[in-house]
C-alpha cells in the first residue's frame, strides 16, 4: 500500500484493522522533541511508513501495516533515546532514522549495512549521525580501512562525511594534519595564470571542503590550522614526488582523475595516514577519449587488503528528495539511451 497523508490513514485502516501498537515514554519535555514543531516529525512519519499515530500523553498509539507500526517504534524510541543523551532531532534525523530501522531487504546494500545502528562522528562543534544504511557502512569502512573509496551520485554525503571525519581525527590526536585535494580540470591543472597565493588560486575548486570544515569545526580553528599548515588545501597536481604521513588524505571529485594521476595519488600514502577518495562516475569532465581514474582504481583494487568501496545510490541522497528525483530522471534517460543504442 503506497502511504497516505496522515488525515486519510484513520480511513485506509480502520476496515480490519489490528490492535494498535502502543509506545510508551517518561519525559514529557523530551516527547516535545519528539514529536517536533506542529507535530512535524510525527507526521513524517505517518506519511513514510503508511500509518496513523496518536498522542496522549506520552503514550503513542501507531496503527497501520504490522511491519509500518514495527519500523514506526523502533524509529521513535531510537529518536527518544538519543535526545536523551543531548542530541538535536530534526525531520532529516527522522528520515534517517526510518532509512535504518526499514527491515525490507536490498541485495544492493552495501554488506552489514541493513540494520545496523546508524553509526556517527563527534567534533567538539558537531555531532553528525549517518542517515541512510550506506553511510553508516561508510563511517565504518573509514575506522577499519586505510583507503576507502566513496562513489556516487551528488548529495549522498560522501564528500561531507570524509571532511568530518578527518576533522574529528585531527581533533583527537589520530593523525597531525589533514590534506584536502581536488583536481581542477575546468583550468587543466594549470594554476599558474590565476592570481593570488595557492590558497586563492584553488579555493574555487574546494569550496565543498571549505564548507564542510566550517560546518564541524570552530572557524578560528580551520583559519589557524590553514596558517599554519595543519589543514592543507593542494590542487592534485602539486601531490607529485611527495610521501604523505600521518595525515587524514581526501581526493574530491575524483572521477576527473585520469589513471595516472590515480596511481600517482594512491601512491603518496605514508605512515599513519589514512586516504579518502570521493566521486561520481557519472559526472566526469576529462575530456572526450580520457578514462576516470576513479572507475579503473575500484576496478583494479576491488579485494585488496585494508582498501574498501562504498557505492551509494539515488536513495541515499540526503540533500533533499528533489534532488534525488532529478538524479534518478538522469539515470533513466541515461538507460534509455544505452538501450536505444543497442
Amino acid at each position: 500500500m503506497a502511504p497516505q497523508p496522515a488525515s486519510d490513514n484513520a480511513t485506509a485502516f480502520r476496515e480490519g484493522e489490528s490492535e494498535p501498537l502502543v509506545v510508551f515514554f517518561d519525559d514529557t519535555r523530551l516527547m516535545r522533541d519528539l514529536l517536533g514543531d506542529y507535530d512535524a516529525n510525527l507526521a513524517v512519519l505517518e506519511d513514510r511508513l503508511g500509518i496513523e499515530a496518536v498522542v496522549n500523553g506520552t503514550v503513542v498509539s501507531l496503527r497501520g501495516p504490522e511491519e509500518a507500526c514495527e519500523t514506526a517504534k523502533a524509529v521513535l524510541e531510537d529518536l527518544y533515546a538519543r535526545l536523551s543523551k543531548g542530541e538535536v532531532i530534526g525531520i532529516g534525523e527522522v528520515v534517517g532514522s526510518i532509512r535504518h530501522a526499514d527491515v525490507k531487504p536490498s541485495p544492493d546494500e552495501p554488506d552489514g549495512a541493513r540494520g545496523a545502528e546508524a553509526q556517527q562522528i563527534r567534533t567538539r562543534k558537531r555531532l553528525v549521525t549517518a542517515r541512510t544504511p550506506a553511510q553508516s557502512a561508510y563511517i565504518s569502512a573509514l575506522e577499519r580501512h586505510d583507503l576507502v573509496f566513496a562513489s556516487g551520485p551528488a548529495g549522498t554525503g560522501k564528500t561531507y562525511l570524509a571532511v568530518v571525519y578527518a576533522a574529528a581525527a585531527l581533533e583527537n590526536g589520530q593523525c597531525d594534519r589533514i590534506i584536502l585535494s581536488r583536481p581542477a580540470v575546468e583550468a587543466g591543472e594549470r594554476l599558474g595564470f590565476l592570481p593570488g597565493d595557492m590558497r586563492e588560486k584553488v579555493d574555487p575548486y574546494l569550496r565543498p571542503l571549505y564548507d564542510a570544515l566550517y560546518d564541524v569545526l570552530a572557524p578560528e580553528r580551520v583559519e589557524r590550522g590553514l596558517a599554519t599548515g595543519t589543514i592543507e588545501i593542494a590542487p592534485l597536481a602539486f601531490m607529485r614526488g611527495r610521501t604523505l604521513s600521518n595525515a587524514m588524505v581526501i581526493l574530491d571529485e575524483a572521477q576527473n582523475c585520469t589513471p595516472v594521476q590515480m596511481k600517482m595519488f594512491l601512491t603518496r600514502l605514508g605512515e599513519g595516514s589514512k586516504m579518502i577518495v570521493t566521486g561520481d562516475p557519472t559526472q566526469v569532465d576529462l575530456p572526450y577519449g580520457k578514462d576516470s581514474g576513479l572507475t579503473e582504481a575500484i576496478k583494479i583494487l576491488e579485494g585488496v587488503e585494508g582498501i574498501s568501496h562504498i557505492a551509494f545510490s539515488p536513495k541515499d541522497v540526503v540533500r533533499r528528495e528533489l534532488v534525488a528525483r532529478i538524479v534518478n530522471a538522469y539515470e533513466a534517460a541515461s538507460s534509455e539511451s544505452r538501450k536505444s543504442d543497442e
